[in-house]
C-alpha cells in the first residue's frame, strides 16, 4: 500500500459509562446465538463495558464459551453473516482464544473472543469482571489508570494495554483471594 494509504492506527478514546452498553450486548448476544446455535455453550458481557460506573473504550466485549477450541472453526461463516472478522493472527499471543471484531477499522464496536467454556481464559475473564463490579474503588482507580494511559499513550494500543497489565495482575490476584473468601479482599463501602 502506498504510505499515503497506510491507515494510521486508532486512538485510544476512554468514554464515560454508558448506560446502554449492557442493552447492546443482549442484543447482539441474541444475534449471535441466532447464528451459532447450540455452539453457543455460553455467552458473556465482559471488559470494562460490563462494569457499570466504569469508563471505557466504546467496544463491547463479548466472551463466547464453546465446547472445545477444535469447534472454532464452526464459528468463522456464522460469525462473519454479523459482520465479524476472524483474526487468526493473534493466536500466537493467546493460543487459548479466537478472535472475532466487528466495525471499521479506528472504530471497532464488538469483540468476540471465543474459548473453550469453563476454561482458564474463561474463568479469569468472569472473575475479573464481577471483582470489578463488587468493588466501586477498584473500579475507580482503573478508570483512572486507563484514562492517564490513553493521554500517554494515544495510537499506541499496545504500549497503552502493556502499561495496563500490571494493574490488571494484581487485581486477577486479589479477585481470585476475594473468590476464595479473604476478608481483606471483600467489597468496601464506598
Amino acid at each position: 500500500m502506498p504510505p499515503s494509504q497506510v491507515e494510521e492506527p486508532a486512538r485510544v478514546v476512554i468514554v464515560e459509562y454508558d448506560p446502554s452498553w449492557p442493552e447492546r450486548f443482549e442484543e447482539e448476544g441474541a444475534r449471535i446465538r441466532g447464528v451459532v446455535g447450540p455452539l453457543a455453550v455460553g455467552l458473556e458481557h465482559i471488559g470494562s463495558t460490563a462494569v457499570p460506573g466504569l469508563a471505557a473504550k466504546p467496544i463491547l466485549d463479548i466472551l463466547l464459551g464453546i465446547p472445545s477450541l477444535e469447534r472454532a472453526a464452526d464459528l468463522v461463516d456464522p460469525l462473519a453473516s454479523l459482520g465479524y472478522e476472524y483474526v487468526p493472527e493473534y493466536e500466537v499471543e493467546i493460543p487459548e482464544r479466537r478472535y472475532f471484531r466487528k466495525g471499521p477499522s479506528g472504530a471497532r464496536t464488538h469483540h468476540v473472543h471465543a474459548v473453550e467454556h469453563g476454561g482458564p481464559f474463561w474463568d479469569r475473564h468472569l472473575l475479573f469482571r464481577d471483582f470489578l463490579r463488587t468493588h466501586p474503588r477498584r473500579a475507580a482507580e482503573y478508570a483512572t489508570l486507563k484514562r492517564g494511559l490513553a493521554e500517554r499513550y494515544g495510537r499506541d494500543r499496545e504500549g497503552y494495554t502493556e502499561a495496563k497489565s500490571d494493574f490488571i495482575r494484581s487485581i486477577e490476584e486479589q479477585a481470585l483471594r476475594w473468590r476464595a473468601g479473604d476478608r481483606a479482599s471483600r467489597p468496601q463501602p464506598s
